[in-house]
C-alpha cells in the first residue's frame, strides 16, 4: 500500500483536484471525499481550505479545527496550509466490519463568523485480507452406507474484505470419492458443499482426509485453506447371534433368589456401539416368566428372582433378544424353555368346607357335623396326602369323594362329661420326609335336660338334740344338677305325708332355693324319737326332671329326766326298812336297788354307789346291778341296825342322780338266806309285815295309774299324735344277749326299756321280765297271787312291776 501511495504520489494531486472540483458545487451541502485505506500517517487527502473557499492566511485566526463524528480522530487539518491529511492509519475492516460501504463522517468548525461545514470522507477497500477458514480441521462422519451424490455441508471461508476482494472460488484435493459445488448466498458470499460421489466402504479405507482452498478475486488473488478429515463410520449391517437358537435347562424349586440359570451369549460383528450388545425379554415372554426371572441386560446373565414352585409352574418359556447399539439397531433371539423340578416342599394342605358347631349333646350317630378337604401340590408320592382325627374322641372320619372327607358322630356324646372338644385334624403326605399340617376347630355341645337332680346321698340321717329352738337349720340338703342354666336350676320342697294327722310341713320347712332344711317346732326325745320323709329336688329344664332323697330325723336325746328309784319301793318317803337274820352268809343278797331313766340308752345307763354306808367292811354295792350283798357274816359286835344310802346316778352330762336309803334290821330268827336267783318255790305270809307293805304299795300304784291315765289322755288331745307310720329306729331290735335273766338290774335298748323286778321274800325272790313302750312312765304295782309264776310258800311274796301311762293299761 505504502509503495502505491509513493507510486501515485502525482496522481493524488490530480485526484485531490478532481474530487474538489466535484465538491465545489455542493459546499452547500456535503463535501465528499474518497482514499482508499491504509493510507499512510501525513498523507495529504485534500486542501480542504481552498475546497471550502476560505482563506489560508485567515485560519488561524478564525481556529479552524476539525471534529470527527462518533469515530476516533483519523484526519486533522494543516492551518497552515488549509489541507486535510492522515494522522492514523485507517483500517476499513476495523471501521466499518461487514459492510460493504464505509464513510467517515467529520464536521470543520471556524470562528469570526462561525460556520459549520459538513465533510463526509469515503473509505475504499482494498485487497488486503486473504479468505480463511473458521476452523484449521473439519471433521467429517460419513456412513459408509451413503448413497453417491449425497451433499456435506462443511464451514465456508471468510474475507474481511468487500467485493471483488471478497471470496470468489474453493478448490478441493484430487479425491476419488468427493468433490465440490459452489454455491453463493443472498449476500452474494461463496460456500461449497462437498459431494459424495462414489459409495465409501470403511473396510477398505476408514478416513478420508481432503484440503479445501478458499480464493478471492483481488489483484493478485489471496487464498485459505482447510483440512477436511472425513471418519467413515460402520453402518449397523450385522445382526447380533446367539451361539445356538434354543435352550433347555433346569432348575430346583425353591432355588435361592440371585441362582444363575443360564449365562447367553451373543456376538455382533460390527465395531462400536454396532457391536455392543443389550440382551431384553420379547414381547412374546409373560409377565409371569419376567417376575420369576430376571435377564441381565448387560452380560446376558438369567437368575431367579421369585419363587420357584413346581406346583405353581412347572415349565417357563422365554424368548431373549440381543439388540445392538447402533443406528438402526440389529437384533437376534433365542428361545429357552426353563424346566422346573419339584421338590416335597409343600405341606398338605386342610380346608375346612363345613363345620357345625355347636350341636346338642343328644345329637344322633353318624351325623356329618364336618366336610373336610385335603390337598398337596406336589407330584407323585409327595402329593398324597392321609388324614386323621385324634382316636381318643368319639368321631371318626369318612371319606366321601376324592380327598373328601366326613366327620362324623362316632359314640355318644354328654355335655356333662366334655362340654366341647378341641378336634385337631392332622393331613401328612408321603413323601421323604414327611410333611405334614393340622388344623383344630372346637366343637362346643349344647345343653340338653338329660340329668336328673343328684344329692350327695341317696339317705340322709339327720340328727337333732331335743328341746331345740324353733326355726333353727338343721342340715343343707343340697343337689347338683351337671346340666346347664334353666336345666340346672333347682326347686326343693317336702314330700307330704301326715304322721298322726300332721303333715310334714308343720313340722319341717325347706328353703326351695338352697335345700336349708329348718324345724318348726322343739322336738321331745321322750315323746317323738324320729321322723322320715322325702325331700324332692326339681330342675326348670323342659320337661323338668326330679329326684328325691329319704331323710331321716332322729331327736338326740338330752339328759334332761333323772333316774327313777323303782326298786327297793319306799312307802314313806325315802327310807326303805329291811329286816334281815343275822345269820346271814357271806355273799347273801341282802337288797337290789334299781333305778329307770327315761333317756336314751347312753344318758340311761345307771351306776350305783355307796353315799353312807355304817360298816363299809360289812356291805358291799354292785356299781352296774345295784345288788347289795354281804362282805362277811354279822358279828356279835356289828350294831343291830345298818344304815345304808345308796346313790343311782345316769351316765348323762351332766349326770343326774337320786337316793335311796336302806335301814337294815338284823333279828336273832332263824331264816335260811338263799343265794343268788335260786328258783325255789316262794312261800307267802300274808300276814308278814314284808306283804303288808306290799298291799299299801299296790293300793298307792292303783291310785297313781289312774291318775296317770286321765293325764296322759289329756296331753294326747292337746299335742299332734306320734305317726304310727313311723319306722323303728335302727337300733330298735331286742337285744337278745339278756334273753335269759340273771340277777340284772336293767336291761334297755333305743325302742324298748326291759326292766326288771325282784320280790323278795323270807323264803325265796321272784323275777318278772316286762317290756315297756315309747313314752311310759313308770309306777308301781304289785302282781297278783296265782299268776302261776311261782309256788306259794308260807310267807307271802311281794313283786314289783313297771307299768306305762299309754292308752293301753298295763297287766
Amino acid at each position: 500500500m505504502k509503495g502505491f501511495v509513493c507510486f501515485g504520489h502525482w496522481r493524488r494531486y490530480v485526484l485531490i483536484f478532481i474530487l474538489l472540483a466535484s465538491n465545489i458545487k455542493c459546499t452547500a451541502a456535503v463535501t465528499h471525499y474518497s482514499v482508499p485505506e491504509e493510507l499512510e500517517e501525513g498523507s495529504v487527502v485534500a486542501n480542504l481550505a481552498g475546497d471550502l473557499g476560505i482563506d489560508v492566511k485567515t485560519l488561524v485566526e478564525r481556529k479552524m479545527r476539525l471534529e470527527i463524528i462518533a469515530n476516533r480522530k483519523y484526519l486533522d487539518v494543516n492551518k497552515e496550509t488549509g489541507e486535510l491529511y492522515i494522522v492514523e492509519r485507517i483500517d476499513r475492516e476495523s471501521l466499518c466490519p461487514a459492510k460493504t460501504s464505509c464513510y467517515l463522517k467529520m464536521e470543520a468548525i471556524i470562528e469570526n463568523p462561525k460556520r459549520i461545514f459538513y465533510i463526509e470522507l469515503e473509505i475504499m477497500d482494498i485487497n488486503d485480507n486473504a479468505p480463511h477458514f473458521r476452523r484449521d480441521t473439519i471433521d467429517l462422519d460419513i456412513s459408509e452406507g451413503t448413497e453417491a451424490g449425497e451433499r456435506f455441508s462443511v464451514s465456508n471461508a471468510v474475507d474481511p474484505d468487500v467485493g471483488s476482494n471478497s471470496v470468489k472460488a474453493y478448490h478441493l484435493s484430487e479425491s476419488d470419492y468427493f468433490t465440490i459445488e459452489i454455491q453463493t448466498g443472498r449476500d452474494g458470499s461463496k460456500f461449497a458443499d462437498l459431494i459424495l460421489t462414489k459409495k465409501l466402504n470403511r473396510e477398505e479405507r476408514a478416513a478420508h482426509n481432503l484440503i479445501l482452498t478458499a480464493v478471492d478475486g483481488g489483484i493478485p488473488p489471496s487464498s485459505g485453506t482447510a483440512t477436511v478429515f472425513v471418519h467413515v463410520l460402520d453402518t449397523n449391517d450385522n445382526a447380533p447371534k446367539f451361539e445356538e437358537d434354543s435352550y433347555q435347562v433346569s432348575v430346583l424349586e425353591n432355588s435361592p433368589v440371585g441362582s444363575i440359570v443360564i449365562h447367553l451369549n451373543a456376538t455382533d460383528l460390527d465395531e462400536g456401539l454396532n457391536s455392543e450388545i443389550v440382551y431384553s425379554y420379547s414381547l412374546y415372554t409373560s409377565e409371569k416368566t419376567q417376575e420369576t426371572f430376571n435377564l441381565n441386560p448387560t452380560t446376558g446373565e438369567i437368575t431367579v428372582k421369585g419363587v420357584l414352585n413346581y406346583e405353581d409352574f412347572r415349565i417357563y418359556d422365554m424368548e431373549v433378544i440381543a439388540t445392538d447399539k447402533g443406528v438402526g439397531a440389529l437384533s437376534g433371539q433365542c428361545k429357552i424353555k426353563i424346566i422346573v423340578e419339584d421338590m416335597n416342599d409343600n405341606h398338605p394342605q386342610i380346608s375346612i368346607k363345613s363345620f357345625q358347631t355347636p350341636v346338642t349333646e343328644n345329637i344322633e350317630l353318624d351325623t356329618v357335623i364336618a366336610v373336610v378337604s385335603v390337598s398337596d401340590k406336589d407330584s407323585g408320592d409327595n402329593g398324597i396326602v392321609d388324614l386323621r382325627v385324634p382316636d381318643n374322641m368319639p368321631f371318626k372320619l369318612r371319606e366321601s369323594s376324592d380327598n373328601y372327607y366326613e366327620l362324623v358322630v362316632s359314640e355318644p356324646l354328654d355335655r356333662e362329661k366334655v362340654s366341647e372338644y378341641d378336634i385337631t385334624f392332622t393331613v401328612t403326605d408321603r413323601g421323604s420326609p414327611a410333611l405334614s399340617d393340622n388344623e383344630t376347630m372346637t366343637l362346643e355341645l349344647l345343653d340338653v335336660n338329660d340329668n336328673v337332680p343328684q344329692f350327695p346321698q341317696s339317705f340322709y340321717t339327720i340328727r337333732v338334740m331335743e328341746n331345740n329352738a324353733p326355726g333353727a337349720l338343721l342340715s343343707s340338703l343340697t343337689a347338683f344338677d351337671p346340666d346347664l342354666h334353666e336345666n340346672q336350676y333347682l326347686v326343693y320342697f317336702i314330700i307330704e305325708k301326715e304322721i298322726a294327722n300332721t303333715s310334714m310341713s308343720m313340722l319341717f320347712s325347706i328353703n326351695p332355693e338352697n335345700g336349708n332344711l329348718y324345724a318348726l317346732k322343739t322336738f321331745d326325745y321322750e315323746i317323738e324319737k324320729e321322723f322320715l320323709f322325702h325331700i324332692e329336688a326339681r330342675d326348670s329344664g323342659s320337661p323338668p326332671l326330679s329326684s328325691n332323697v329319704t331323710v331321716h330325723i332322729i331327736i338326740v336325746d338330752q339328759n334332761d329326766n333323772a333316774p327313777v328309784i323303782v326298786s327297793p319301793w319306799r312307802a314313806h318317803g325315802s327310807v326303805v326298812e329291811e329286816k334281815i337274820p343275822r345269820s346271814t352268809d357271806k355273799g347273801s343278797l341282802i337288797a337290789k336297788v334299781i333305778a329307770l331313766d327315761t333317756d336314751s340308752v347312753h344318758n340311761s345307763r345307771i351306776t350305783y354307789q355307796f353315799l353312807q354306808v355304817t360298816d363299809a367292811t360289812l356291805f358291799s354295792l354292785d356299781q352296774y346291778n345295784g345288788e347289795i350283798r354281804t362282805m362277811r357274816m354279822f358279828s356279835y359286835r356289828d350294831p343291830r341296825h345298818q344304815r345304808l344310802v345308796v346313790v343311782a346316778k345316769d351316765n348323762g352330762e351332766p349326770a343326774l342322780s337320786a337316793t335311796v336309803t336302806i335301814k337294815l334290821t338284823t333279828m336273832e330268827t332263824a331264816v335260811k338266806a338263799y343265794s343268788d336267783m335260786t328258783e325255789e318255790p316262794l312261800e307267802y305270809d300274808i300276814f308278814s309285815d314284808i306283804n303288808l307293805y306290799l298291799v299299801i304299795g299296790l293300793g298307792s300304784v292303783s291310785f297313781l295309774l289312774l291318775i296317770t291315765i286321765l293325764v296322759t289322755i289329756v296331753i294326747k288331745c292337746q299335742k299332734p299324735k306320734p305317726s304310727k307310720a313311723a319306722p323303728p329306729s335302727r337300733n330298735s331290735v331286742i337285744s337278745e344277749r339278756n334273753s335269759t335273766i340273771a340277777d340284772s338290774t336293767l336291761v334297755s335298748n333305743d325302742a324298748y326299756w326291759y326292766s326288771l323286778f325282784l320280790a323278795e321274800t323270807r323264803k325265796g325272790k321272784l323275777v318278772v321280765r316286762q317290756p315297756l313302750p315309747k313314752g311310759s312312765r313308770y309306777i308301781v304295782s304289785s302282781i297278783p297271787r296265782g299268776t302261776g309264776l311261782t309256788d306259794t310258800s308260807d310267807s307271802a311274796a311281794s313283786t314289783l312291776q313297771a307299768s306305762t301311762t299309754s292308752s293301753s293299761s298295763s297287766t
